[in-house]
């Protein structure tokens, strides 16, 4: 099965959290939280959404920064996924 987005929406794939930081430090797990980092796994079409012109800015492929607490987790053969507006992202890591 895939995920096809509509509107604004945009499906993300989140990154997996390091298990040590840079100086070396072993995170324990159930001390980390979850990272905002995420891939885009695929886009929706944009258009007029509640009224407004939406043109989507980002792509497939790109990593993104989103906020926290937005999205909509979702499970799909095995694979968990999140779906975000696009005004949820709030960065393109480059």
């Amino acid at each position: 099965m895939k995920l096809v987005p509509l509107g604004d929406r945009v499906v993300l794939k989140q990154l997996e959290a390091e298990e040590t930081t840079k100086s070396g430090i072993v995170l324990p797990g159930q001390n980390k939280e979850k990272p905002q980092q995420a891939e885009v796994i695929a886009v929706g079409p944009g258009g007029v959404v509640d009224g407004k012109e939406i043109k989507m800015e980002v792509k497939v492929g790109q990593q993104v920064i989103y906020s926290k607490y937005s999205g909509t987790d979702v499970k799909l053969d095995d694979e968990e996924f999140i779906i975000v507006k696009q005004s949820d992202i709030l960065a393109v890591v480059e």
